[in-house]
């Protein structure tokens, strides 16, 4: 049974007084005792553990007792695994929820609600942080970041950039021919999406972002899945407009991420000097060694077939979404071979019922992975990727990790899942306590 030393007041209660100017003070610290602890890095979990909670940093973590501090709320974990906080390497707060016709000719007031509503889910799936690889959240991540809503972290990758015809073009052809200079297209104007065809105008496009607070820059070297104009085999940007981007980001001390399936957009990529690929599914072993030689990372994702239900049936979309899905277990197995770094992420688009099943979309690397892996994969590996952000990293500290001096992004769990990775798939019975940077949003009673 948890045992609460004072006050029932959950940390969404305190999230939304704070926000509304009340004064009623959080706990001064959070005290976990008699927990199994999962810390991100080993592979197995250590029982009859101690931590302290003082802010929004884990202040000390001990085997032995530790004296819970004066106006403490004391939490009995009863042998309950604590572990870090999730962490989706791929995600689009903006295109989660709508589905695939709206996102054509957005209401970006409507597109922003449906977003907020998608964040506080997120979180309570046990997802304290997201990076964001497309999508103009930066007015999200600061409404969450002061509290005013509940949420992930966010690293933002702002609009994501692509070329003409490519992934993320979605005008139709009443829009053409372009207007060079002209005036941008509603869906640019959104912020969700920058077309860019230059070098230049990849400069140009890559700045804005960097301008308003971007961690890490996305770009879509190849063809992609939902976009009507991009087919899969198409390879997008030259290497100087690549190489544009990469010098813009390292001028700022971040990197370049790009969406790319096929071996040429990658290779085509990586020698532009792009350190992270996107998704990678048609990858061939050629490839993989190109990428292990560059100490490149790969963040891909276990798509579930559901996923194709977002496109119209005997859709483009849907038939690419296919070959898509079939590619992913050889590119998990040459992952594997090359000893590829790689990070987990969902990229779920436009589809608010599969969102619900984003730790069952965890879950599902269990073809490829051991359960003590796929956590790592999700805690310190992710964090490990997103700390390529340099001084561009919005919440500078220890994430993914349960440790003296990280952040306090916790969850107690009702079980072991790095025996039982299945656990993570059911958040709302095994998540018992949800924690984020100290405060906390989700805190029930086991049954």
């Amino acid at each position: 049974m948890i045992l609460l030393a004072i006050g029932a007041v959950s940390a969404t209660t305190y999230a939304q007084t704070d926000a509304a100017g009340a004064t009623e003070p959080q706990p001064a610290a959070t005290l976990f005792r008699n927990v199994r602890i999962f810390d991100g890095q080993n592979s197995s979990s250590s029982t009859g553990n101690n931590v302290l909670v003082r802010g929004n940093l884990i202040e000390r973590v001990s085997t032995g007792d530790i004296e819970s501090p004066a106006g403490a709320r004391v939490i009995d974990g009863g042998g309950r695994t604590l572990m870090p906080g999730l962490i989706d390497a791929h995600w689009h707060a903006m295109f989660v929820r709508p589905n695939f016709a709206s996102i054509q000719n957005p209401d970006v007031g409507f597109l922003n609600i449906l977003a907020t509503a998608e964040a506080h889910d997120t979180l309570m799936r046990g997802f304290t942080t997201v990076r964001d690889v497309g999508g103009s959240v930066f007015a999200l991540k600061r409404a969450i970041d002061q509290k005013v809503v509940p949420g992930p972290r966010i690293f933002p990758s702002g609009a994501m950039i692509s070329v003409t015809s490519g992934h993320g073009d979605f005008r139709q052809s009443v829009d053409l021919p372009r207007a060079i200079g002209g005036t941008p297209t509603h869906m640019e104007q959104t912020g969700n999406v920058a077309i860019a065809d230059t070098p230049d105008e990849v400069r140009v496009r890559v700045r804005e972002q960097l301008m308003q607070g971007a961690s890490q820059i996305k770009l879509t070297a190849g063809g992609g899945v939902s976009s009507p104009h991009s087919p899969l085999d198409v390879t997008t940007f030259t290497e100087a407009e690549l190489r544009a981007a990469v010098e813009a980001a390292e001028n700022w001390g971040t990197y370049v991420a790009v969406h790319a399936y096929t071996p040429q957009a990658v290779q085509r990529a990586i020698a532009a000097g792009v350190k992270c690929i996107e998704h990678g599914s048609l990858m061939d072993e050629e490839t993989a060694k190109y990428m292990a030689s560059r100490d490149i990372w790969l963040s891909i994702q276990p798509f579930p077939d559901e996923l194709a239900n977002a496109f119209p049936p005997n859709s483009e979309e849907r038939r690419k979404a296919m070959e898509v899905f079939a590619g992913n277990d050889n590119a998990y197995a040459l992952a594997r071979k090359y000893k590829l770094k790689t990070a987990f992420g969902t990229d779920v688009l436009f589809s608010a019922a599969l969102a619900t099943r984003q730790g069952q979309i965890l879950a599902s690397l269990s073809r490829w992975y051991s359960a003590p892996e796929i956590l790592t994969m999700a805690t310190s590996t992710n964090a490990e990727l997103l700390s390529l952000s340099g001084k561009r990293n919005p919440y500078p500290g220890a994430l993914g990790v349960v440790r003296e001096g990280a952040f306090a992004d916790l969850i107690l769990v009702d079980g072991d899942p790095a025996a039982d990775i299945g656990l993570v798939a059911n958040p709302a019975k095994n998540f018992l306590v949800i924690m984020k940077d100290g405060v906390i949003y989700k805190d029930v009673q086991p049954q």
